[in-house]
């Protein structure tokens, strides 16, 4: 099998957790790419967020951001994009604030939040970005609800951070009941992410995928949370890292190292030192263009 499309989840996975690139994940993703292989970061960050860490590998790689959300690489004419209507997010944020949870309604340039009284160890796990503050603006508000009455919003993403993993889990089935019309998943005990129905990172991938011809078996795709076990099972060749979830090595083809130990590098150069470039298999008639 030849394999034509990268997929790697960014934070847990592509990057340390320092929020670090290494240089020899940057040298493999370079090698990967110089095959041929169309690399695609896919990721819960926003488009600012994403860019950053692409302009850091300096290939122009395609994104996959806001879970799935945003396909493409520029801010002005994107693959794909995906956003809640108004009336819903009002909808959304009027339940929600009635929760003891903190609100984030992400855009592709900027957050609005709403202030909680929250433990501070809970607030640190919602900023999950180091130096997010100085990529794009933050606004954060009393009432949520008052402000985008008159500030209509229409974010790709909203995030939940609550108290305990029982509050959490009993606003999931809420909003489950609630609203059929958006995907919920979980991050992790006390997190939940918020998507319009039928965004997911898999499904970025595959419009991805789609653009460039290419076969689901043709993907080979790299993660560790919860919300990248989809595409990992999905894929032609799902990868775990040694960090990732339970759940997720489960559903891999491949378990690499952690992220702290260079799984990225170690996983494509063993991998990847097999295939031949894509344009000399085409001449050589082994591939198709």
């Amino acid at each position: 099998m030849v394999y034509k499309l990268l997929a790697v989840n960014v934070d847990g996975t592509l990057l340390q957790s320092n929020g670090r690139l290494n240089k020899v994940t940057k040298e493999a993703i370079q090698y990967v790419h110089e095959k041929g292989v169309h690399v695609a970061l896919v990721t819960s960050r926003n488009y600012l967020s994403t860019k950053k860490v692409a302009k850091a590998l300096k290939i122009n790689p395609m994104m996959v951001a806001m879970q799935g959300a945003f396909v493409g690489t520029t801010i002005q004419k994107p693959l794909f994009f995906a956003s809640f209507q108004e009336a819903l997010t009002l909808e959304l944020v009027t339940l929600l604030e009635k929760m003891n949870c903190h609100i984030r309604l992400i855009h592709e340039d900027y957050l609005l939040g709403n202030r909680v009284n929250l433990p501070e160890n809970l607030i640190s796990k919602s900023v999950m970005y180091e130096n997010e503050q100085n990529i794009y603006t933050h606004k954060f508000v009393d009432s949520l609800c008052e402000y985008i009455e008159e500030n209509p919003s229409t974010p790709s993403k909203i995030d939940l951070i609550f108290q305990s993993e029982k509050e959490k889990n009993d606003a999931l089935l809420v909003l489950q009941n609630m609203f059929p019309e958006v995907r919920i998943t979980e991050l992790n005990e006390c997190k939940l992410t918020i998507v319009p129905n039928g965004v997911s990172k898999w499904k970025g991938v595959l419009y991805l995928a789609d653009h460039y011809n290419v076969k689901k078996s043709e993907i080979v795709s790299i993660g560790d949370g919860l919300d990248d076990l989809e595409m990992i099972a999905g894929s032609g060749l799902g990868v775990a890292m040694g960090n990732a979830a339970p759940e997720v090595k489960n559903a891999a083809d491949w378990i690499t190292r952690c992220n702290n130990d260079n799984g990225v590098a170690y996983m494509l150069k063993e991998f990847f030192r097999k295939q031949q470039p894509i344009e000399f298999l085409i001449k050589m008639n082994v591939l198709k263009d």
